[in-house]
């Protein structure tokens, strides 16, 4: 092999290659419905209805009004605190269905080691059950009833 002549076995190895496709492909499967209650572990669907309750009312607030980040915090963190989140799933858990309230239970009586500033243990644990129910609604593609849970909670406020 020459000095000019590129190391081929080299640049193989180094280049970038399209991952293989798998058939739990996350960004594939988005739209899917057939999520069932014991797929996932109750503290991953928390982690994922936190983030998705977050930024819907973010985005619930940005769109009401144009104001300072500030205040959109003070407003948002108001809602999704878990003093709130507790405080609301006492008031619609007996609105749920069965399969919400059995996602809703599996939520609160994960093994959590860890709990917010400002909460007891049991509104955290209400809290991270509304989370996983969340979660659990978005993987779902049940849309209209996350929504509708969201809404009920922004409206009490």
């Amino acid at each position: 092999m020459s000095m000019q002549e590129p190391d081929r076995d080299r640049e193989d190895k180094m280049s970038i290659q399209e991952p293989e496709k798998k058939t739990g492909d996350p960004i594939e499967a988005k739209g899917r419905t057939s999520v069932r209650p014991g797929m996932y572990s109750p503290l991953a669907l928390a982690y994922l209805g936190d983030a998705v309750l977050e930024l819907a009312v973010r985005e619930y607030f940005v769109r009401k009004e144009n104001k300072q980040a500030e205040k959109y915090h003070k407003s948002v963190t108001g809602i999704v605190s878990a003093v709130s989140q507790a405080a609301f799933m006492d008031s619609v858990e007996e609105d749920l269905s069965e399969e919400e309230r059995e996602i809703y239970h599996r939520g609160r009586n994960a093994s959590v080691h860890s709990k917010a500033k400002h909460a007891s243990m049991a509104e955290y644990k209400k809290a991270t059950g509304m989370e996983a129910l969340i979660g659990y609604l978005y993987l779902s593609g049940k849309k209209d009833r996350m929504e509708e849970l969201i809404r009920r909670l922004i409206m009490v406020h």
